[in-house]
């Protein structure tokens, strides 16, 4: 008795509907059964091709073959099969135009009042690490063209243009409504939405690092608010492809926002290290044997900034680590992974966001609204190494104050300018960060260095740009700082050099800045 009243129901919809011809060829056949179903029992006459029609056939269902409408075979390995004025006719045609109809009944065409299609998997096909011959293929041709013509015809025509639309069409079909004109032209919408964003998932494959930007609606993600309460935000992007997020609230634009600048820092360390941010700039950074060790000279660069930070770890947490960074008030931690009883513990606080970060591909460029348009550029994808260094004073750095100068230079790459790093020994020891001058840097960098008990005799020193007048050095060789490196270029670098080479400091120059804005 359901079924028949089911079957009833949809009878009488449909005929209202004035569903007498659907067209369907669809990709992705998970879900269909019961929208063929529910149109066969209204008296629906469906055409179709293909696996599509191998698919309602097998249900039991009469098919009408597209071939059979056009009197033209699918051709090229199935290219072509749907581009036809046949096909295209009885959906772009308007009920009331008379031209429309005089032609419709001259060749003999139907009137789709339903279209059902999807897309093949591009991203998908991408994703898999396909071949580049394969990917070609998954880019549908008559597939967004019927989306677009149906789209296009809203009013006498229901587009239909994925699966995850099915359980809806069902209940619309089910209502006494049916499809009304207000519904036809919200699944128009979202049917060019799913046009915009397989036209960009394609465009973007071909761009490769072009600097260039697209981006689509269906990759908007909607957040609690953005850096005041009173600022609508959103994130635009696929957040999985990045982060698990495993406990927690759900992320905020600020969280979005120092995590992006904690991941971008981590990542130019290979060996154990922890980095823990605050307004986008490091406040400890460490890089130790363990990870319980890191986290605690991360720390001791600043426990006062590292309240309701941010933090990344390369290495799976373990329960030490965890239970020495229970002790403090933190928002996000993220890390390759977590050990069960690490988790236990880390989980005891319900808001705090643990997040499992992934090895996803970094955007090539970076984007930033001004005035009444975009700024695009390359990201600064440049980390200099010892082979990058040019010693231009008579003293060279040892060893050791290499590995220290290029530590520095590393966290400095990722700080706010102005910015200088006062680093030594796989420790930060004290930075100054978006200041207006650099000597307020410098001297923002010594006086945290002092305050958190740090000796800065032997420490190294890394500006983000060059020095234009000698005044850092000297105030960096009053404090016990030993060794240099900044990109060089001014046309006052002899000065600088000069002080260096009167009181035996080493500076090496590397030719490349890191402004950071």
């Amino acid at each position: 008795m359901l079924l028949l009243h089911f079957l009833i129901i949809h009878t009488t919809i449909l005929y209202d509907m004035r569903i007498k011809n659907a067209l369907i060829s669809v990709f992705h056949k998970d879900g269909l059964g019961p929208i063929v179903d529910a149109l066969n029992a209204g008296g629906t006459t469906i055409y179709s091709t293909g696996g599509t029609q191998a698919f309602i056939e097998g249900r039991g269902i009469p098919v009408e073959r597209v071939e059979d409408l056009t009197s033209y075979p699918s051709i090229l390995g199935g290219r072509v099969k749907t581009l036809h004025p046949k096909v295209f006719g009885g959906i772009l045609a308007r009920r009331d135009n008379e031209s429309d109809q005089g032609q419709m009944n001259e060749f003999e065409i139907p009137y789709f009042d339903l279209v059902i299609v999807d897309l093949y998997p591009f991203e998908a096909t991408v994703a898999s690490g396909a071949p580049e011959q394969d990917i070609i293929e998954k880019i549908d041709i008559g597939g967004i063209s019927l989306i677009r013509a149906a789209a296009k015809n809203f009013k006498d025509c229901w587009i239909i243009s994925n699966m995850g639309q099915y359980e809806d069409a069902l209940t619309v079909l089910n209502s006494e409504e049916g499809a009304t004109l207000e519904i036809r032209r919200r699944y128009a919408l979202e049917a060019f939405d799913e046009s915009s964003n397989y036209d960009t998932a394609i465009y973007r494959y071909f761009a490769g690092d072009r600097l260039d930007l697209k981006m689509s609606g269906r990759q908007k993600q909607g957040l609690r608010y953005g850096e005041n309460p009173h600022q609508e935000a959103a994130y635009f992007g696929n957040l999985d492809d990045a982060l698990e997020q495993i406990h927690g609230k759900a992320l905020s634009y600020n969280n979005l926002l120092d995590i992006d600048a904690t991941v971008n820092l981590i990542r130019e360390f290979e060996e154990t290290t922890i980095a823990i941010i605050k307004h986008n700039n490091a406040c400890g950074l460490a890089t130790r044997p363990s990870l319980a060790e890191a986290w605690d000279d991360a720390l001791a660069g600043d426990p006062v900034s590292a309240f309701g930070g941010v933090i990344a770890a390369n290495r799976v947490v373990d329960k030490a680590t965890a239970e020495k960074m229970n002790t403090l008030f933190f928002e996000v931690l993220m890390a390759p992974g977590y050990d069960e009883d690490a988790l236990e513990i880390l989980k005891s606080k319900k808001n705090r966001v643990l997040l499992i970060l992934k090895d996803y591909e970094v955007p090539a460029y970076n984007v930033r609204t001004v005035l009444n348009g975009t700024l695009v550029q390359a990201r600064d994808a440049k980390s200099e190494s010892a082979a990058d260094m040019e010693t231009v004073t008579k003293v060279a750095p040892t060893a050791q104050q290499l590995e220290d100068l290029e530590f520095a230079a590393k966290i400095c790459k990722h700080t706010k300018s102005n910015t200088i790093v006062l680093a030594k020994d796989g420790q930060l020891l004290g930075s100054g960060t978006g200041q207006t001058s650099r000597v307020d840097a410098l001297n923002q960098a010594v006086e945290k260095a002092n305050r958190f008990g740090f000796d800065l005799s032997g420490a190294a020193m890394a500006s983000d740009a060059f020095f234009p007048f000698p005044d850092c050095v000297e105030i960096a060789d009053k404090a016990g700082i030993t060794c240099v490196i900044q990109p060089g270029g001014s046309i006052r670098d002899k000065e600088s050099i000069a002080y260096c080479d009167e009181n035996g400091l080493a500076m090496v120059t590397t030719g490349i800045r890191h402004f950071k804005h």
